[in-house]
Formats: structure tokens, sequence, C-alpha cells
């Protein structure tokens, strides 16, 4: 267990720039919000969970669950084994739904917008969240990780996604999620791998250009 914001992010910072260079979400963000969701990780719902973003269970949803009370009484929160299952199920979440495409049109370290826009998109019912976050990145400079990850000459090839890739299909992907973190079109992925519908298996090689 963390003992202080401070610590929090010198923990998962790493990890949030990792997460970054592979979907294109900028860290201060991610830390943020896990700063936010996990009150630095020792929060009551996140010790029980490992749950750092407060996602809930959704329809659909096959792992671990645990009913804590938050906008409502019992409400049904995603379990974790571990907090860095948090991380990226919190990276698969934001690429795989569709109210959240408008974000991955927005600069990458453009996080006063993606504050808004998590706002916007319904991801918290508080009207003041974008502030919250955006007060956070701002006091902890948290903004300074996405620069790190941006000026590294790894980090920008990865970001821009050039050349010729494939991408294993991983569980929770779709056609959707795929295509927003390579910058490119559902349409476009499946006339590159000759796909007749949106089906795709969990170890699939898809050719992304």
């Amino acid at each position: 267990m963390v003992n202080s914001t401070e610590e929090y992010i010198r923990y998962f910072a790493p990890i949030a720039q990792d997460e970054m260079r592979e979907f294109g979400i900028p860290a201060s963000i991610t830390l943020a919000q896990g700063i936010l969701e996990s009150g630095s990780g020792r929060g009551e719902l996140t010790l029980k969970t490992n749950n750092h973003f407060g996602i809930k269970c959704h329809t659909g949803w096959e792992g671990g669950m645990e009913y804590h009370d938050d906008d409502e009484k019992g409400e049904c929160f995603r379990k974790y084994n571990d907090p860095y299952t948090s991380y990226r199920d919190h990276s698969l979440f934001l690429t795989s739904r569709s109210r959240y495409a408008p974000l991955f049109d927005l600069r990458t370290d453009d996080y006063k917008g993606w504050a808004k826009g998590l706002r916007k998109a319904g991801y918290a019912t508080d009207p003041r969240y974008p502030q919250k976050l955006i007060g956070l990145i701002e006091r902890y400079e948290l903004y300074r990780y996405d620069d790190q990850v941006l000026r590294s000459p790894e980090g920008r090839k990865q970001l821009k996604n050039t050349g010729k890739q494939i991408h294993v299909v991983r569980r929770g992907d779709t056609l959707y999620s795929i295509s927003r973190r390579y910058n490119t079109t559902v349409d476009a992925l499946k006339r590159a791998n000759r796909l007749r519908s949106d089906n795709i298996a969990v170890g699939q090689e898809l050719k992304i250009r």
C-alpha cells in the first residue's frame, strides 16, 4: 500500500507511460484519474478490489466483482488481481467504447481537452470532474510524464504508428478499439485482413497497414 500521493505517482507513472505509448491516452490523465478515483491507492474500494479507476461491471464483464455504495447503493464494480490489470483495463475501457472516440482526435498532450472530454462522454457524474483532474495534473506536474513520452524517439515512433504493424488480438479487443489505437478505420482493417464480419478471436494476428 502506498502512503502518499507522491509515492503513488512514483510507483504508477511508468505504468501510465507504458499505457500512453500503446494506447495513446495521456499518462497525465491516467495518473490523475487513478489518484482521484482510488484516493491515491488508499480508498476502501481500491484496497478491496485493486480497481483504481472506479470502473463498474457493465454488461459483458466476466471478471471479479465487488458491490459497493457509490451513486446508488450496492453498485457492482470490477475486481482485479493486481493494479496493473486495472490500468490495462482502463485503457481497454476507453479505446473500446465509441462514446470516448472523440478523445482520440485530441492532441496527446491536451490534458485539459481530455479532462473535459471524459466528463462530456459520461465517465463521471460530478460536474467538477474536469477541474479536479486538471487541478491534480497541474499541482503534481503530471504533464511532465506526457512530455517524457512525446520527446523520446521510441515514444514518438509508437504514437505515430509508422511502418507495417501486426496486432495480436487480446481479450476485450474489438475492431473499433484496434482502429482507434492505430489511427485507422474498421473498414481499413477489414480490407487489410480480408474480414467479412466484425468478429475477431483472441490470438488472431491482424495486419494494420
